[in-house]
């Protein structure tokens, strides 16, 4: 069973006329019953909702068994077992889940509900993810959130298209592969050999202030932005780095560098502004609970994935001839990189309620709650 801690929710009882209860690891906990918003997605493949599907790429999850225990039981694209991040923040905030930017289902008053531009493999740099070809970097996703808004706006009208991504939720997830493919991805890579460690973190975050500042620009207000989780502790890591099953050090080094760095940011940039748009989501940390305690959140182990081959079932892809585990909720990790639809669900639980151990200025219900007050 989950530990039974109670995670505490920033907020007023004098807004309790705007909510509805839901539980959380048999806690009741209070969010808010609000209109539908739209929201945006943005990121890599903990994100991704099937855009690599529709490109020459080598970083992909469109085939068994991806996607086992989503409804369909098909591979949608999505880099987990079942549901993924967005999908279960999107259950949380009561809207559908977003369609990939690229699918040609996304038309019509279905762009109103937001859309995912993320794309497997990317990072913060450019050259982050090179070895898989054609990926939908972070500067063309950006794009491509300007495109989306010249096409809602032939819909609905410039003024109601600003309301609606004004008002939206966003989510970024970047950072990880800076490091898992690029930095590290080869001994004495280009970048290990251009910087130190703590040079190439500042780098990045130089680099992620500017990403960052183009969103507000394009007119996001609420942006939830995800630090990276403990990248020395995924089966790929463990198989390649790691001698008696320990997190391997250097990963763990670099998100121990990069994360605190990132809620400076943040911190900045909201100070900047002169309101809170930008919530820094302590992902580390999120992650590192089931990590280093699995049984107390239920599963069996957090040091070999679900599905893979190899030590820890961590070396290669998740195919149709790996290794597959029969009860995907009792592993921490679905494959070599990404966490289960279990893992993820716990992971989103903290966003939605964590308290500033996780969540900083505060955590989603707190920002749903205030949003719904201030539009009353």
């Amino acid at each position: 069973m989950v530990e039974n801690n109670p995670a505490r929710v920033f907020g007023s009882s004098m807004f309790l006329c705007l909510l509805v209860l839901i539980t959380w690891n048999n806690i009741v906990v209070v969010v808010p019953q609000a209109e539908a918003r739209a929201f945006f997605v943005f990121g890599d493949s903990l994100v991704d909702n099937g855009n690599n599907n529709y490109l020459f790429t080598t970083a992909r999850a469109d085939s068994y068994p991806y996607g086992i225990d989503y409804p369909t039981h098909r591979a949608t694209g999505r880099f987990s077992n079942g549901l993924n991040i967005p999908d279960i923040i999107s259950e949380k905030i009561g809207s559908e889940p977003t369609l990939p930017y690229l699918s040609r289902e996304l038309d019509g008053e279905r762009l109103l509900v937001g859309a995912n531009f993320a794309s497997a493999g990317i990072g913060i740099l450019n050259d982050t993810g090179i070895q898989f070809i054609n990926i939908i970097r972070i500067s063309r996703q950006l794009q491509y959130f300007e495109q989306y808004q010249q096409r809602v706006s032939a819909l609905i009208g410039p003024e109601q298209t600003q309301r609606l991504v004004n008002q939206a939720l966003v989510l970024i997830t970047l950072g990880g592969n800076d490091f898992v493919n690029n930095y590290y991805l080869v001994p004495f890579s280009a970048r290990s050999r251009q910087f130190a460690l703590p040079n190439y973190v500042v780098y990045l975050i130089s680099e992620y202030r500017k990403i960052l500042v183009r969103l507000y620009e394009l007119g996001a207000r609420r942006v939830l932005v995800t630090g990276t989780g403990p990248l020395g502790c995924v089966p790929a890591e463990l198989a390649q780095r790691s001698r008696n099953g320990e997190c391997a050090a250097e990963l763990q080094e670099a998100s121990a560098l990069f994360n605190p760095q990132l809620v400076q940011l943040v911190n900045q940039l909201n100070s900047e502004i002169g309101s809170v748009v930008f919530i820094s989501a302590n992902a580390f940390e999120s992650n590192m609970d089931f990590i280093s305690n699995p049984q107390a959140y239920g599963f069996i182990t957090s040091k070999v994935a679900c599905c893979g081959q190899g030590p820890y079932n961590g070396i290669g892809l998740c195919t149709p001839a790996s290794n597959l585990c029969p009860n995907r909720d009792v592993f921490a990790f679905w494959d070599p990189f990404h966490p289960s639809e279990r893992a993820n669900r716990l992971i989103v639980d903290t966003f939605m309620i964590g308290d500033s151990k996780y969540m900083h200025p505060m955590n989603l219900s707190t920002v749903l709650l205030l949003d719904a007050t201030s539009r009353t």
